[in-house]
């Protein structure tokens, strides 16, 4: 018996016995329990400000808007930090709504052709990409993205700067909450990508590098629900 063998064989040694449904069921309300006992209910708002600053300590930029004041926020930000091109998915709302809001110095690029047909463009001349989240994790800042026809994975791959929108409802508490609300166990996701800041890097030297490995800036817009009283709307990032 040679090493990959005895490897082999410990592992199928060690693993465990097939459980039932009802040993299934009674393990996930001991893990909820255990997280349930643990977590205090936070109020929306109480989720919006915990996000806002995990995210802004990890050195992004956070802006709140209402649905009404977010697309010109985003395109007035957008002109300030003269990009000039930026992928975006028009056929959802949120990317059409973006690109009406836009100034004529900022040209869009859609999702129209396989990425092979324009790799280099991407890398090269597309300064940003904008994409919505699904939802959020209040308590570490964190972008759940769920990369579709709506937000594609390739934004991660503009060099300079990625523009997420995420709802102020959408907001959970930790992923333990993300997982039971959304009902992750009734249709595993396949691929989610977390975003909780721009991308970072450090040698041996410990010296701190931003956009190494993907974009080296984040901006995180939260959309807040607006109701008879006016939501506050941060002009300034955090």
């Amino acid at each position: 018996m040679n090493a990959r063998e005895r490897m082999l064989g410990r592992l199928r040694a060690a693993a465990p016995a097939q459980v039932s449904g009802d040993e299934l069921k009674r393990l996930d309300q001991q893990i909820d329990l255990h997280y349930d006992s643990r977590r205090v209910a936070l109020p929306t708002q109480a989720l919006v400000e915990s996000m806002q600053a995990a995210l802004a300590a990890s050195h992004a930029e956070v802006f709140r808007a209402t649905e009404r004041t977010w697309p010109a926020l985003i395109a007035q930000r957008l002109l300030d930090a003269n990009v000039k091109r930026l992928l975006l998915d028009t056929s959802r709302a949120e990317g059409a709504a973006l690109k009406q809001a836009l100034p004529s110095s900022v040209a869009t690029r859609s999702y129209d052709q396989p990425i092979e047909n324009w790799k280099a463009e991407l890398f090269d001349t597309v300064d940003a990409g904008f994409t919505v989240a699904r939802s959020g994790l209040g308590s570490t800042g964190t972008l759940i993205v769920a990369p579709d026809a709506g937000s594609r994975a390739r934004c991660r791959s503009c060099r300079r700067c990625i523009v997420a929108l995420v709802y102020a409802h959408s907001l959970h508490a930790d992923l333990h909450a993300a997982m039971r609300a959304e009902r992750w166990q009734a249709g595993m996701p396949t691929n989610l990508v977390m975003i909780s800041g721009p991308s970072k890097t450090s040698d041996i030297q410990q010296t701190l590098a931003y956009g190494a490995h993907g974009p080296r800036e984040l901006w995180v817009v939260i959309v807040e629900h607006q109701t008879g009283a006016t939501v506050a709307t941060d002009g300034d990032a955090a």
